[in-house]
Formats: C-alpha cells, structure tokens, sequence
C-alpha cells in the first residue's frame, strides 16, 4: 500500500535542483504568490517585449528556465534526459499561441512531426502533444462549434485544419507515439472535438494513438465521456483521454455573463473535484477501453487513482494509466510517484522566448488564481531548503 506521506518526500522531488535552483524556485513561487506583483509583472513584461527592450535574457533567466525546456527541441535534451535518469517522461509541448498565419500553422505541424521523429527515437518521450489551434485558426473552429456556416475560403481552410491533424495522427501511428491534443474553449472546442473523435475511428483500431482532453471544470463532461464511449463500444475502437481540471476559468465565466448563457463550469472548486474524481473513475473502470493520462497537480485525486488501481489489481507501471504534471510545478508529486515505478510525464514547454510569453502568463496568472497551490509550492521548496542545511 502507498501510503499518505508519500508526496513529503522532498528530497526525491528537488533532487534534480541544485541550491541555486531551489532558490529561484523558492523567488518565483513568491512572486506568483502575489496578485498584484503578477498584474503588474505580466503587464510590464508585454510592454517591454513589444518595445523590443532587452528583457529577454533577464525572462530567460528566471520565469523561462524554471517552467520551460528551451527555445528549440534540442534546448530541451538535457533536461529531457536529467529527468529520465530519475524515471521521469517528458512530453515537449511546443507552447507558441495565438498565431493566425496560415504560413505559421503549416511550420507548426513540421515542427510537430519532427518531435513525433524525437519521441521515436528517444525512449524517455513516449507522447507528443499539439493545441488545435495551432493548426488553424480559432475563428473557423468557433464557427463550426457555433454552427454559423463557412465562407468558401473558411472551407478551404478547415479542409487544411483536417489535414494536418490527419497528417500528424498518422505519423503517430506508424511510429507507436501516443498523440495528446490538448483542449482550448467551449465556444470552439465542439469542432476541435468531432475531429479528434474523426481521427479516434481512423488511428484507434489496434491500440489508443491518439488521446482526447477533458476539461472537467466543465460540468457536461461525463456525458460526453459516456456518449463517446458507447459510440467506440459500437464501433470497435479505443478512446484515449487526458483529463486536466481546466486552464480557462474566468474566460469561460467572462463569456457566459456577457453572451448570456449558462457558463459551461461548474459552480465551485469542489464541484469540478468531484466531476473530475467521477471522470477518472469513470476511465479506470474502463481501463481496457479508456486508456487514461491524469494530468493533475492535486495530491487527493492522485492517491484516488493510486487506490483504484490498487483495488483493481493493476500494476504500478501498466502502461494504459499515465501521471503528468507541468514541467516546474508539482515535482514532489511527479517524482515521488515516479520512485514508486508509476508512469510520469511532465510537459515540458519550449520555443522562442517571446512567443511562449503568452504560455508562461497563462501559468503565472493560474497559479496566483489557486492560492493553496503556490503556497503548497513554497512550504515544500522551504522544507528542502532547510533539510540541506542540516
């Protein structure tokens, strides 16, 4: 039995830090710690990254290194390996948003089949990721999911949209990399996820390619968990998901208010809890089916699924159930549950400083948003830093 302290360890989760590591770690945790230190902070970063003012070495330094692997997939190498050597993936998430080129989403897809090529090649990447918004445009997947019908020239390009994904999916499937396409919001997330469902059919005959997410802040989740899974009972292939809690809270709720509309979150952090605890449930009763990656940083729905799988008989390392965190946070959740021989990925973010800026303010203002987090962070990084001194 695993038991109820495993996440103290802190000498397992910082063991990869060096001293001056744990001290940044310890200054960021702070910062973000504070609202208005991250208001003020992210507003003056975007300021002076749009002025061209040479901050990018000072980002580089501090925020960037700590939640990021590199500029480039060859920047993350070293990290990728550090972590592997403690038994811990890496999932290289190419972290540029907000783009509208179609020059830009064509680039995005090579890069993402390039790091299908890295995974093949590199044992300690088992998964590679992409946003369907990088492959196309948000307009045109919100109006599909708004059903507001298409220009001819939106036609056009949500035939490339399908492309690309099939393009990707694909090449996962030939190489045996697992695909997680990550979720983005309600208004457009219907169209991301008919397709993804489109490409389930096609790649998830023999085995789970390709891995849907599921945001479970959002309330009609597991209907649609269960929908999807009697549809692949019917016609014979696997489902695979990622569930996270959600990443776009006040933008949902924001929306909602002003279009008004029932928001699509659910009403309390307890409230998204439990459906995400139903969720998960939901897939390790299904595991043969349903093959899981949990992406949390929430110590209780971890030892949850760490309890079924052990009522379950399954394995520690079975390679249908996944544990990921983001690179940066929750070490002492990811390496700890890696020491025990379960299966960990971190996400493990990269490309040019600027363009992942939009990433690294998203986290920032997140983590500010789940106080307990941070401060859960810091009680940690303060015991490790104690511990060395002793």
């Amino acid at each position: 039995m695993i038991s109820k302290n495993l996440f103290e360890n802190t000498e397992t989760a910082f063991q990869l830090k060096s001293d001056s590591e744990l001290e940044r770690a310890y200054f960021l945790f702070k910062m973000i710690g504070s609202e208005p230190l991250v208001k003020i902070g992210t507003s003056l970063t975007k300021v002076a990254l749009n002025l061209n003012l040479p901050v990018e070495g000072l980002i580089r330094s501090t925020v960037f290194d700590h939640f990021c692997g590199g500029v480039n997939e060859h920047d993350c190498i070293p990290v990728v390996n550090k972590m592997f050597s403690k038994g811990v993936y890496s999932v290289l998430d190419y972290s540029v948003e907000g783009k509208e080129a179609d020059t830009t989403f064509d680039e995005t897809t090579q890069r993402v089949l390039k790091l299908v090529d890295f995974a093949k090649e590199n044992k300690a990447m088992s998964f590679t990721v992409f946003k369907p918004t990088g492959f196309g445009r948000f307009e045109v997947f919100r109006k599909i999911t708004e059903k507001e019908p298409l220009t001819e020239t939106e036609n056009e390009e949500w035939q490339k949209i399908r492309e690309r994904f099939d393009k990707v999916c694909k090449k996962c499937f030939d190489n045996n990399v697992s695909l997680l396409i990550d979720a983005e919001v309600s208004w457009m997330q219907a169209a991301a996820d008919d397709l993804v469902l489109e490409m389930m059919r096609k790649y998830n005959r023999e085995r789970a390619v390709v891995y849907n997410t599921l945001q479970c802040y959002r309330w009609d989740r597991l209907d649609y968990l269960k929908e999807l899974h009697t549809i692949a009972k019917n016609e014979g292939f696997y489902l695979g998901f990622k569930i996270v809690r959600g990443a776009y809270m006040e933008k949902e709720n924001d929306r909602a208010e002003e279009k008004e509309y029932k928001s699509p979150i659910c009403i309390n952090k307890q409230a998204t809890d439990d459906n995400f605890n139903a969720i998960m449930t939901y897939c390790l009763e299904n595991i043969d089916q349903i093959p899981l990656f949990i992406g949390t940083h929430n110590e209780e729905s971890t030892y949850q699924a760490i309890e079924l799988m052990q009522q379950k008989n399954i394995p520690n390392d079975d390679n249908r159930i996944w544990f990921g965190q983001l690179y940066g946070m929750s070490d002492h959740i990811s390496f700890n549950l890696a020491k025990e021989n379960y299966n960990v990925a971190k996400y493990l973010p990269f490309g040019p400083v600027k363009d992942v800026m939009p990433y690294l303010i998203r986290r920032a203002e997140e983590n500010t948003s789940v106080a307990g987090q941070t401060n859960r962070e810091l009680s940690l990084l303060k015991r490790e830093k104690e511990r060395r001194k002793i």
